[in-house]
Formats: structure tokens, C-alpha cells, sequence
């Protein structure tokens, strides 16, 4: 749910365990002077006497509804807006958020009980309390919500969540209970390591029960149809259309005395040059992702250009719907036609680098080795290679020629990268023919849910700390795996490191760089392309935001406007 970058200008080491693990993440500028770190403190004669900023962003939010939520953007706006039990500072720390404190554990880890602030309010005043958070996770998991991420991310963890899923319990059964309205308990199927960042995740935000049932089908269909307990609220947004959208500070958040920053103004512009241009003008203060060679040389070298590589891949998925793509050794054409190197070199030009391989470098250590260094190269670029294999797997499958309908994003970075595959493939493999269809994020969401495309422009952010955020994506019937995609022994491999593993690092460890290896050298099961680097222009007054390695992208509870 996420991308990559160009030089890699912090790795912060997030220890969630014993054992467990690190991120490539927060904020850097890559300029000569000061970088814009995030959570930096300016003094009180420096604050600007207008709090308020402007926001650019490539997409519409898809949803608000947090049980419902699946992309980055929907996401931020979350965190932005609201607050589960934990969340993350700008150094990458998990810190309480409703949470009074870090849980307590029983003797083997698989039942938390967590203490929650008092002081925490909804925005209509209403206190937060531990039923909150029992209901939102009873409505994520229950099948009839058909939640995105509910199955997938409390299924095999959560007591109880594989059966209720399966419709063999009630969700009122799921592993969470309140023991009071201050109390929350949670049961663990087994323990989990990096439960702590798992539990950032927005999935597991509270829901007030009394408002979303009153609201019934309007709840989060805009702006007063929500609820905030976070650092602010909406006071403009028309729905999942709106291209424009507003953040006020929400007075009643427990934490609002540290929180400067009054309001934000967001506007979705899908096009690089214009987003670089409104930021010039002085209309913007943050700017989308740019991704686009022209734009970024017009900043290089300037304090206002923001440039660090994400822990995030972008592949080409395989729908092996599709006869030709059940085919193994099409799919190795497929992945091994791409020149890599000209797609982050020439084409998107922005310091991303190449993926040849699924989970990214700089996003997880095990005692200071990173996941990469022992985790090897798979599906590197070759030509020749694939262009044997392709004619190879037209033979198997009597096939002459292969027309695909490949779906991809409708703003100008998304139709140049689409523009260049298309252009590669046809070029390298002989009958080969591409479709592109360009549709906004959430029409493109769609598509990938319904498995409507035969090839897909696809990309995934962590969101916890923790490979196993890339590596359960693909088990057969997966949540995320849209693909079709299915190998008993890659099933077999991943639920090992879940279910013997959790207490043995370094032989998990080594079982998912096996299981990595299967899916990609043995498989193909998709095309890994690049690892992304994020470059955006923040106005030098802005300080404190904060990006982060896993879940949103951003915070803005820390920003502060300096003169």
C-alpha cells in the first residue's frame, strides 16, 4: 500500500520485540540546509500567526470508515482524524494513544490487558471507551461487513476470528473483551511479536456504536456523518468524490494542548507539473509525490525538496485467470522483459531503485543484519531469457498470440510508467499485446477486489513492522492475493513461521526468505518492479511533520507554521 525512494537518508530502528525489527521511514531533506525533521519543536516567538496549511494530493479518499479503509490516503486521513489504542511519534516509536500505557501480558503473550485514558473524547464529547473498540473489531471481522482488512488482518490471531469469519461463531466470540469502560482485553490465537505496530494499524480504531448506528448508511459519507477522536476533525468533505477536503483542530482531543497546527486545507491534483507549479505560486505548502525527472531537477539541491526511500514495492500483478498467465513460464517472460534499470533510471528518475525482490531494503532487521543482505536477488532483468521462455510457454499453452487488459492509475507518472511496460513487453515478447486502461485510484481498487484485469499496476506499503506484512499477501485465498495465485507449499511455509517459528527468529527468518525465494524465482507469481522513493516539496515554514515506514504516510498533529 505504499512506494520507494532515492537515497536512503534514515533507517530507524523500531524494536517491537525481543527479536523484531526495524523500518526505513520519517522525514528528511535532501537540500543544504536544516532538514524539515519531523516532531522538531520551534519556539513560541517563531510560531506564524496563521496555523495553516495547504495540502495536495493525486486521489479522492476512497472511505472514512475505518473498518471499511484500504489505501495509504484513507489511511492518513485516519491517523489524521482519529486514534486507536497506539500510534507512531515521528521517530517511528509505537507510543499510547487511547492507551493509558504499553499492555501487560500474561506469562506466554497471548493475552494483553490494556489500560485506556480517561480523557479521551469524541468530537461530540462523548468519552472512548473499551466498548468502542469491541464494537469496531466485532464489525470488522463479521462477514456480513465484508470488510477489506478485517479477515485478513485478525484471522489465525485474534481468538476466535477464524471462526467467525468461517460463520462458525458469532462475532461477539472474537477475542477482545471490555472489563470495564478504562479496560480492554485482548486474546491472541498465539503470540505475535510485533503485535505492538500491528495494533497502530487503522483497522483497529474504535467506533461509537450509539452515532454509527444512528447515522446507519450515511455513516462517513461525508463530513457530518463522522466522528473524530484524534487531533482533528472534518469540517468539509462531501464523500468519496470530493476533490477538496478541510481539517480543523478538534478542541476536545486529549492531547490538544500540544497540538499547534489549527487547519488544513486539501486539494487533489493529479498532474506533477501543476502540483510543482501551485506549490511555486505559493498555493501549496505540501505537495503530492513527484515523481516525474522534469519536475524534481527544477529542485535538486533546494531546501524545500523532502527525498528518503520507503520500505514500499511496486509490482505488476498476474491474474492467472487469465489461461495464458496460469502459465508459469509466460508469467518469467513477463517479469524478466522489464528493464528495471531504465524504468528508475529514465523513466521515473526520482532516486527509486530496483525490486528484485518482495520485501524491501532497509525495513527489517534481525540483530542489526538487514532482511535483504541474506535474502538474494530474484527475477532480475533478461531479455533473452524471457523471450525463450515466452516461446517456450506459447507452445505449452497452443497459444499464438496474447492480448491482456492491463489496469493502471489515471495521473501523468501512472500512464508514463504503463506507457514504458507496454511498450517493453510488446517489444520483447513477440504476440504480445497490451491494453491500458487508466482509471482513478479507486475505480483501479475496484478492479483488483473483483480480479476484473489481466495485468495490474499494483504496490504495497508495510503495515506493521514486520516482513510477514509482504509475505501472507499472497496465501491461497488471501485477502489481498486478487491473483488467483495458490502453492500449498508456499501456504505451508508461511504458516510454519506462525505457528512453530514466533519464538525462533532466526529460523523464522530463514523460512521466509525461502518461502520469498518460491514465490518469485520458482513462481513468478508477480512481477516485482521497483522500490520507491518519495520526493515531495514542503514550504520551509512547515516543521514537524513526520512520515512514517508502515501504515499512514504522514502525521500532521506535530506541525507548527514558523515565520
Amino acid at each position: 500500500m505504499k512506494k520507494s525512494k532515492l537515497s536512503l537518508l534514515l533507517v530507524l530502528t523500531l524494536v517491537l520485540s525481543m527479536f523484531l525489527a526495524a523500518c526505513s521511514g520519517g522525514t528528511k531533506n535532501e537540500g543544504k540546509e536544516k532538514p524539515n525533521k519531523g516532531g522538531e519543536k520551534p519556539s513560541a516567538e517563531q510560531l506564524a500567526d496563521k496555523q495553516e496549511i495547504t495540502v495536495l494530493e493525486t486521489a479522492e479518499i476512497p472511505t472514512m470508515d475505518s473498518v471499511m479503509n484500504q489505501d495509504v490516503l484513507g489511511g492518513t486521513m485516519l491517523n489524521a482524524t482519529n486514534e486507536g489504542l497506539y500510534h507512531l511519534d515521528p521517530d517511528q516509536k509505537v507510543i499510547p494513544g487511547v492507551a493509558a500505557e504499553m499492555p501487560k501480558y500474561n506469562d506466554d503473550k497471548t493475552v494483553l490487558t490494556i489500560k485506556l485514558k480517561k480523557e479521551a473524547k469524541w468530537s461530540n464529547g462523548d468519552p472512548v471507551t473499551a466498548h468502542d473498540f469491541v464494537y469496531s473489531w466485532q464489525k470488522a471481522v463479521n462477514p456480513d461487513t465484508a470488510s477489506p482488512y478485517g479477515p485478513y488482518f485478525m484471522e489465525d490471531k485474534i481468538k476466535n476470528a477464524s471462526e467467525i469469519v468461517a460463520k462458525k461463531a458469532k462475532p461477539e466470540t472474537l477475542g477482545i473483551k471490555a472489563l470495564d469502560d478504562n479496560t480492554l482485553e485482548i486474546t491472541l490465537v498465539r503470540p505475535i511479536p510485533y503485535i505492538e505496530s500491528y495494533l497502530t494499524f487503522s483497522l483497529f480504531y474504535p467506533q461509537n456504536q450509539k452515532f454509527v448506528e444512528k447515522e446507519g448508511t450515511k455513516y462517513a459519507s461525508g463530513a457530518d456523518h463522522l466522528l473524530s477522536n484524534g487531533a482533528f476533525k472534518f469540517t468539509k468533505w462531501d464523500g468519496p468524490t470530493a476533490t477538496d477536503w478541510v481539517l480543523e483542530k478538534n478542541d476536545g482531543y486529549w492531547d490538544a494542548k500540544n497540538v499547534t497546527l489549527k487547519k488544513i486545507n486539501f486539494n487533489v491534483s493529479k498532474d506533477g507539473q501543476a502540483s510543482a507549479n501551485a506549490f511555486t505560486a505559493g498555493e501549496a505548502d505540501i505537495t503530492p509525490r513527484l515523481a516525474q525527472a522534469a519536475i524534481l531537477s527544477q529542485y535538486e539541491g533546494s531546501p524545500e525538496l523532502m527525498r528518503y526511500l520507503e520500505p514500499s514495492i511496486w509490482w505488476l500483478k498476474m491474474n492467472e485467470k487469465n489461461p495464458a498467465l496460469k502459465n508459469v513460464n509466460i508469467r518469467k517472460a513477463i517479469a524478466l522483459a522489464i528493464d528495471k534499470k531504465a524504468l528508475v533510471d529514465d523513466v521515473l528518475a526520482n532516486g527509486s531503485i530496483e525490486a528484485n525482490f518482495l520485501v524491501p531494503k532497509g525495513f527489517s532487521f534481525l540483530e542489526g543484519k538487514d532482511f535483504r543482505e541474506s535474502g538474494g536477488n530474484f527475477l532480475k532483468t533478461n531479455k533473452d531469457e524471457a523471450k525463450k521462455l515466452w516461446e517456450k510457454g506459447l507452445k505449452e499453452t497452443g497459444l499464438k498470440e496474447v492480448t491482456l487488459a492491463y489496469i493502471g492509475q489515471d495521473t501523468e507518472t501512472a500512464k508514463t510508467t504503463d506507457a514504458f511496460i507496454k511498450d517493453q513487453l510488446e517489444k520483447t515478447l513477440p504476440g504480445m499485446k497490451i491494453n491500458i486502461e487508466s482509471v482513478p485510484f479507486k475505480i483501479k481498487i475496484d478492479r483488483d477486489n473483483k480480479e476484473d484485469y489481466d495485468l495490474l499496476m499494483g504496490g504495497w506499503g508495510p503495515d506493521y513492522a514486520d516482513p510477514m506484512t509482504y509475505m501472507d499477501l499472497w496465501l491461497t485465498g488471501g485477502q489481498n492475493n486478487h491473483m488467483n495465485y495458490s502453492n500449498p507449499k508456499y501456504d505451508e511455509m508461511i504458516k510454519k513461521s506462525i505457528d512453530e517459528l514466533a519464538s525462533k527468529p532466526q529460523e523464522r527468518w530463514k523460512v521466509l526468505q525461502d518461502a520469498e525465494k518460491l514465490l518469485l524465482e520458482d513462481d513468478a507469481a508477480f512481477a516485482p518492479l521497483y522500490q520507491r522513493a518519495v520526493n515531495i516539496l514542503v514550504n520551509p515554514k512547515v516543521k514537524g511533520l513526520a512520515s512514517h515506514a508502515f501504515g499512514p504516510d504522514f502525521s500532521y498533529q506535530w506541525i507548527k507554521v514558523v515565520k
